[in-house]
C-alpha cells in the first residue's frame, strides 16, 4: 500500500512540477537559474521515496565560478536524489531524445540545458563546443554524466571524454560529485529508506598536456574511491537496509 501511495504521490508530483517549470520557463525562456529552480523542487521528493539526502560540499567551492560537474549515474531515483546538489547558474548536458518525452522534454529544454546528438559524432562535437562557449561567455557551469547511461548497480562505469574535452575547451576546473550506491537501497514498500550520501569534491584543475582520456580516467578513480567510502559510510549509518 505504502508503494502504491509513493507511486502516486511521485506522478502527481512530476506532473505538477513539470506543468510549473513550463510556466515558469516562458516567462523566463533560458534563465541561467531555470535548471537550479526545478532541480530544489525535485530535491525536495527525496522524502517522500524514504530517504534523507546529505550533502557534503567542499570549502573550496565557495565563489568557485563556472566549473564541469561530473557525477555518477545510477538509476530512476537519481532524479529525486542528486537535483538537491544542483547549484545556481548550472545547466546540464543531454541526449537530444530526451526532447520527444511529453513535458520533461520541452521542460528540460526550454530550462537552458544543452542537448547533444549522441548518434551524429560531427554534431556531438559541435555541441560540447558549444557547451564550452557557454562556460567562458555566459559564465555557467555545466552538469554531466561522464558514464552516458545508468549503472544499475555494475558499479562505476568507465567514463566518455565528453565533459573532459568541453573542460579543457572551456579551460574550467573538473568537480566530482560521488553519490553512493544506491543500488537496492531504495524500497518503496519500507517506510525508512535510510540516509544517501552526496560528496562534491574539491575543483581539479585540468593540465592541458595531458589528454581527456587520461583525465577521465583519473577521476574515474578518485570518484570510485571516494563512492567506497561513502558504501561503507552507508552501511555504518544504515545497518540493515544497506
Amino acid at each position: 500500500m505504502l508503494a502504491v501511495f509513493r507511486i502516486i504521490a511521485m506522478a502527481v508530483f512530476i506532473v505538477m512540477s513539470f506543468l510549473a517549470g513550463l510556466v515558469l520557463c516562458i516567462f523566463k525562456p533560458f534563465h541561467r537559474n531555470n535548471v537550479h529552480i526545478v532541480a530544489s523542487w525535485f530535491g525536495k521528493m527525496a522524502r517522500i521515496v524514504g530517504v534523507k539526502v546529505v550533502i557534503t560540499k567542499s570549502p573550496e567551492l565557495k565563489d568557485v565560478g563556472p566549473v564541469m560537474y561530473v557525477a555518477n549515474h545510477q538509476n530512476n531515483y537519481d532524479l529525486f536524489t542528486l537535483p538537491g546538489a544542483v547549484p545556481e547558474n548550472t545547466v546540464s548536458m543531454g541526449k537530444k531524445s530526451l526532447i520527444w518525452i511529453p513535458f520533461f522534454g520541452q521542460l528540460y529544454w526550454l530550462s537552458g540545458n544543452i542537448l547533444i546528438d549522441r548518434g551524429n559524432r560531427s554534431k556531438a562535437v559541435g555541441t560540447l563546443s558549444k557547451a564550452a562557449s557557454k562556460i567562458k561567455e555566459q559564465g555557467l557551469s555545466v552538469w554531466m554524466f561522464p558514464e552516458g547511461t545508468r549503472s544499475y548497480g555494475r558499479g562505476l562505469l568507465p567514463f566518455k571524454t565528453g565533459a573532459f574535452h568541453t573542460a579543457l575547451n572551456a579551460g574550467v576546473p573538473i568537480v566530482p560529485v560521488c553519490m553512493n550506491s544506491t543500488h537496492r537501497l531504495i524500497k518503496l514498500n519500507r517506510w525508512d529508506n535510510g540516509t544517501i550520501f552526496i560528496d562534491m569534491l574539491p575543483p581539479i584543475k585540468l593540465d592541458e598536456n595531458v589528454s581527456a582520456r587520461e583525465h577521465a580516467e583519473s577521476t574515474h578513480r578518485l570518484m570510485a574511491e571516494r563512492i567506497a567510502k561513502l558504501d561503507e559510510k552507508v552501511r555504518e549509518v544504515n545497518g540493515k537496509l544497506a
